[in-house]
């Protein structure tokens, strides 16, 4: 018998089947099957229909009545007429770019001052709480005490807070310029700090050191969740706490700081309650926000259409925020999910 004889013979190739076409769906079936799954889930749209509801009411529809009102002449003469003031389109927004109009000036200074408010509070927040994180995540006697101690900021209700620091700063019996000037003698002159050019470093130091523990929460949860073994590795490599920082920490807390980031800015761009309580309804050109011009040129002087104006380009700049915060940011979330 040769080799050959005991091979075993390969079979031709039979052709395949040609794949039948697709049926088109019945629609009767279609139908039956939308109302089958329409009974499944009826319950769960009834659990979140008040949800809903409560969502159009109270968020959905103010918010296009306020975007309507920014086309209308709405003032202390036409407010009777409520919605049914005249029609007058991109007037007052066009009053707010024109140098000529009085309410051009303070447009401007309060969005510089929003703008100088919001980097240097949420730079301030997120540095200082990683920083005070890194710090804390450390071994050491009473550690336990301190970080309990460094939620005492975030706890205290943000009118207490403006109340307390507008006694700090007060120039002749606060607290800050007895420091600066009479016991360390860093200052040569006490400072007046609610008015004039340091109002809004007022309004900044307060907000971030309020702020400041709910971040450095965050981050040190973060910190002793990361694996010690990257550390240990990178360490007997001969990497040093800068590079271990840079290569490893900094990378792994981005999904972090991307959520803080994102909350920060549209928190402190929307702040009212500090300057406010601090400084009053018109704190200056130096302090005034977008959030107190609002409100002063709507509800003290009655300019509803202008401070409906400011509120519609308010909400479309967190709008490009958060457009342009999720195109930085979406590979880091997705990694995270």
């Amino acid at each position: 018998m040769s080799i050959s004889d005991t091979e075993p013979q390969l079979q031709p190739a039979q052709p395949l089947a040609p794949v039948p076409p697709e049926l088109p769906p019945d629609p009767a079936l279609t139908a039956t099957a939308r109302r089958h799954s329409w009974r499944r889930n009826r319950f769960a749209w009834a659990l979140i229909a008040p949800a809903l509801i409560f969502m159009v009411l109270v968020h959905i529809v103010p918010m296009l009545l306020g975007v309507y009102v920014s086309f209308l002449k709405l003032n202390t003469f036409t407010l009777p007429k409520l919605f049914g003031a005249p029609w007058i389109g991109l007037a007052n927004f066009k009053g707010l770019f024109d140098s000529a109009n009085p309410l051009h000036n303070g447009f401007v200074d309060a969005t510089r001052n929003t703008a100088i408010y919001t980097t240097t509070v949420v730079v301030g927040t997120i540095g200082g709480g990683l920083g005070v994180a890194l710090l804390l995540n450390r071994s050491f006697p009473g550690v336990r005490i301190v970080r309990t101690l460094m939620l005492t900021p975030w706890i205290i209700p943000t009118f207490v807070v403006a109340t307390l620091w507008q006694f700090m700063w007060q120039r002749d019996a606060g607290i800050i310029n007895k420091i600066l000037v009479d016991y360390t003698h860093v200052l040569s002159h006490k400072p007046t700090w609610l008015l004039g050019d340091n109002t809004i470093w007022a309004i900044v130091i307060p907000s971030i050191w309020r702020g400041l523990p709910l971040p450095m929460l965050f981050f040190l949860a973060a910190l002793q969740a990361m694996p010690p073994e990257l550390h240990e590795a990178a360490k007997m490599d001969g990497a040093g706490a800068w590079r271990r920082f840079r290569h490893i920490t900094l990378p792994l807390l981005r999904p972090l700081i991307g959520i803080q980031l994102l909350f920060g800015v549209i928190y402190a761009t929307y702040q009212f309650v500090m300057p406010y309580i601090m400084l009053g309804s018109d704190p200056g050109p130096k302090a005034d926000l977008l959030m107190t011009l609002i409100v002063r040129q709507a509800f003290d002087n009655n300019l509803f259409g202008y401070g409906a104006a400011i509120s519609t380009l308010l909400m479309l700049a967190m709008a490009a925020w958060v457009a342009l915060w999720y195109l930085a940011f979406r590979r880091d979330l997705e990694v995270a999910a």
